[in-house]
């Protein structure tokens, strides 16, 4: 019987990147799951190729830094999933300048979704895994949030606050057998990737190649896959990891170990 079999899941951020390959490895191996995302194309591509695939799937457009919307989402999803056993929150935006040079508008846009969206996903989240008796969070920080780069200042100060909501929420809802973890990505083969990768490549520089030579400071030599991310998260769903929690994951090809 697969891991997931007869239980339901909502990821956030399941439009592309690490999200849609943790909502797609969930629906193949048994769960049913409920999608949330901004982008409702893209949204809607990702539940059709879970139900191309056999498997079940819902989804909700909603602004995760929006607090009506998110629980409106995670209330109907539930709902629709006939209750809530897991919640995976993937949305993330990056934004890159020195601190002096960082307007209040992109402070407020990355904090907003990254650390405010993870907050909203699980204080709405939480009533619905209460019903179930208890439950996983799975939230996603960076390996920035313990090893900032040059310029990522708002970013990493985001992803750190993730770290400590993990902490928190593992500690209030322990005894409620609701686990709370936290995943570390580092070099990832994603969008958001390729955005920075935009964002820093010098005039002619070829973004793919900037990415490739990021992967390649790991010590593994290359950049990972969103696939074998979610082989992780889905781990700290599942009942395999009954006894984890307030932990940060980390997948990032051994590079925090470099760095110190």
């Amino acid at each position: 019987m697969s891991t997931f079999a007869g239980r339901s899941a909502i990821v956030t951020g399941a439009g592309r990147g690490i999200g849609a390959a943790v909502a797609r490895m969930l629906a193949a191996r048994g769960a049913q799951v409920g999608l949330v995302d901004l982008d409702t194309a893209n949204l809607e591509n990702v539940r059709a190729s879970i139900e191309d695939s056999g498997g079940t799937a819902l989804a909700a457009t909603a602004d995760l830094t929006v607090e009506d919307q998110v629980r409106d989402a995670i209330d109907r999803l539930a709902g629709g999933l006939g209750g809530l056993d897991a919640l995976a929150s993937f949305a993330g935006v990056v934004g890159y300048a020195a601190i002096p040079d960082t307007v209040a508008a992109d402070w407020n846009r990355i904090m907003d979704t990254n650390a405010r969206g993870a907050f909203l996903c699980a204080k709405h989240a939480i009533p619905h895994l209460r019903v179930r008796g208890g439950g996983s969070i799975v939230l996603t920080s960076s390996i920035m949030a313990f090893a900032s780069e040059k310029a990522a200042g708002v970013y990493s100060a985001s992803k750190a606050a993730v770290v400590a909501l993990t902490n928190a929420l593992a500690l209030d809802h322990a005894e409620e057998d609701i686990r709370v973890n936290a995943l570390v990505p580092g070099v990832i083969r994603t969008e958001l990737l390729t955005d920075a990768a935009l964002a820093l490549a010098e005039p002619g520089q070829d973004p793919a190649e900037l990415v490739e030579s990021w992967g390649a400071r790991q010590p593994i030599g290359r950049s990972i896959d969103p696939d074998e991310v979610a082989e992780v998260a889905l781990f700290l769903l599942s009942g395999a990891a009954s006894a984890v929690t307030g932990s940060c994951y980390r997948v990032d090809g051994g590079l925090l170990s470099r760095l110190g």
